[in-house]
């Protein structure tokens, strides 16, 4: 059974939902969640707020956050997961934020640099990731970390 199976068996069984906020991902995770049929179940909506503006206006991410951190930091994963978290009103809510390349990397954030936010009621978490490949490679290998770290903290929640 592969990661998504996995995750949409814990989520129908425990009758929770899911929604993201992706900026250098595009739609992929959202495009991913309802490759599976019965998606509709368990995940609703997202948020694809590829700029700045989009993430302040659509998930309430602060503007000083940005400007300070960087859209590509952990601080504004956390924002974009409890941002998408409330207005979704969702279980859980995965927040992507990363340097695809080829350009727009620097020495501090090299091109393949992804950090993921992670929130439910109770929690926020976040993890950084380096990706190797094209553009295309690091956004579905990206999606790929999104999916595994939701599986692990549903498993965890699930097992509590």
């Amino acid at each position: 059974m592969n990661t998504l199976d996995t995750l949409t068996e814990y989520l129908l069984q425990h009758a929770r939902t899911v929604t993201c906020a992706e900026s250098c991902t595009g739609g992929l995770l959202a495009a991913e969640f309802t490759r599976t049929s019965g998606s509709s179940a368990w995940f609703d909506m997202g948020f694809v707020t590829y700029s700045n503006a989009a993430k302040a206006q659509l998930l309430g991410v602060h503007e000083a956050t940005l400007a300070f951190y960087g859209a590509v930091s952990e601080e504004v994963v956390r924002e974009m997961a409890i941002g998408a978290l409330l207005a979704a009103k969702a279980d859980y809510a995965l927040s992507i934020s990363g340097i695809a390349g080829p350009g727009g990397g620097s020495e501090e954030k090299p091109v393949g640099t992804v950090w993921f936010g992670l929130a439910d009621k109770q929690h926020i978490w976040a993890r950084q990731a380096h990706f190797g490949g094209s553009r295309s490679e690091v956004r579905a290998q990206a999606v790929q970390f999104a999916l595994a770290f939701l599986l692990e903290k549903v498993q965890e929640s699930a097992a509590a």
